[in-house]
């Protein structure tokens, strides 16, 4: 399940820096904005998103290192770690009680742009400077890219099938990012579907080491499906999923709302909800912020060039949050 988590969201950044129709060839010089999306994901541990990051930030959601996740620990994982993040400046939301606040999700992605003589910026600033100067005019706020995960229930111990057409709606959005899941003991990236089967990417296969070479760049191969995607019944699904979906402008979530009235919301056993104003016996929203850490081993570093002065071997690590 991490390894999927880490597939969705990759596939996020690869639609915030390359586009959706962005495709990758082998042996073709791929952009920098491309490697360095897949230094994110090196497994070591001064990688932002490195399974070493992943596992140890799930010790703060109750799970040991070692210890299975679900698809609603991962999304959750992904949220802190984003916070730590300033190159991809992504906010990340992960709904709760099965419901997507419109209201929460605008507080949190909307960011009014800084003078240029604020002290201590943010990373969240830099991004609003970096907007307004392509254009973005004076006191207009800016959007945050946002990765939308919603965590669903979708049955006891199997799917029920009332919420098969809709399951299958979220895929033909333009903003998906496909779902996280699998059946018992083994959890797949699902991608798409074909009549009633689901079309996913399997995990479990160990691949060779992989770190960045002499010129900065990064061995693609095992990053990519060595082998055709497979496909299983929808009704073998575990009922535990997380969909995922992207959007990179403010539009792009007023489109994904549209739909989801049009195509969700329609049916009687609604799959989840998706409202305009936060539940007032809700607590209040808070839009998440990057906070105080423990780690070991080091004091807490900022920059992640600033790591390379330590040796890998060092016990750098993010503990609690």
């Amino acid at each position: 399940m991490l390894r999927c988590g880490q597939m969705m969201l990759a596939q996020a950044l690869i639609c915030r820096h390359l586009g959706r129709d962005w495709n990758w060839e082998k042996q073709k010089e791929q952009p920098k904005e491309y490697q360095r999306i897949l230094q994110c994901f090196l497994d070591r541990k001064d990688c932002c998103y490195s399974i070493h990051q992943m596992a140890q930030m799930g010790v703060g959601e109750g799970k040991s290192i070692g210890e299975w996740f679900g698809p609603n620990t991962v999304a959750q994982v992904l949220k802190k770690l984003a916070l730590f993040d300033e190159w991809n400046s992504l906010a990340v939301y992960v709904s709760m009680d099965n419901t997507v606040v419109i209201e929460d999700i605008k507080k949190m992605c909307c960011v009014l742009p800084l003078r240029a003589d604020t002290v201590g910026e943010s990373p969240a600033d830099t991004l609003n400077a970096s907007n307004q100067s392509k254009g973005t005019p004076a006191g207009r706020p800016t959007w945050k890219p946002l990765l939308l995960i919603v965590p669903l229930r979708l049955g006891i111990n199997q799917i029920n099938p009332v919420y098969v057409d809709a399951f299958k709606e979220c895929f033909k959005m333009p903003q998906s990012l496909g779902a996280l899941g699998g059946k018992p003991n083994n959890a797949y990236y699902f991608i798409g579907f074909l009549g009633n089967e689901l079309i996913f990417l399997d995990p479990h296969t160990t691949q060779t080491f992989v770190d960045t070479e002499e010129n900065g760049t990064v061995d693609d191969q095992t990053f990519h499906c060595l082998q055709s995607p497979q496909r299983m019944n929808i009704l073998n699904l575990d009922p535990s999923v997380a969909l995922g979906f992207f959007c990179k402008e403010e539009k792009d979530f007023d489109s994904w709302c549209s739909l989801v009235q049009k195509e969700i919301l329609r049916e009687n056993l609604r799959m989840f909800e998706l409202v305009q104003k936060h539940p007032s016996h809700w607590p209040p929203f808070v839009p998440p912020a990057k906070p105080e850490v423990t780690t070991t081993g080091a004091e807490f570093i900022d920059s992640t060039e600033q790591l390379e002065e330590f040796d890998l071997e060092e016990d750098f690590e993010i503990l609690s949050v």
